[in-house]
């Protein structure tokens, strides 16, 4: 059940593992309070309601996104903003389980 809610929501550990590869920029999605509480490390705090003004600072770095928060619902919607305004991005899914596959 939880590899269908994962399809779902757009998570692959290997596709994940080839952004982290490839200098993705991590990106948390979640509330300023929440960030603070715990993130990955090195992770950059855009929370969903304030990204659409930041994708063009998003783009210029020109590298692929990996998105994340609480549990994956708010990064999912994160990484098809991000698709739609043509920039290379994945849901993470939540950020407890990206830190995990972080090297």
């Amino acid at each position: 059940m939880f590899g269908f809610v994962k399809k779902i929501l757009g998570s692959n550990d290997t596709l994940v593992q080839e952004y982290y590869d490839r200098g993705a920029i991590i990106l948390d999605v979640r509330t300023p309070k929440e960030y603070n509480s715990g993130h990955v490390e090195g992770s950059v705090n855009i929370p969903l309601q304030n990204l659409g003004e930041k994708v063009l600072k998003l783009r210029q770095g020109n590298r692929p996104v990996i998105t994340c928060c609480a549990s994956g619902m708010r990064s999912a919607a994160a990484a098809r903003q991000l698709k739609s305004a043509g920039m290379e991005a994945i849901n993470g899914g939540s950020w407890t389980s990206l830190q995990k596959l972080k090297r």
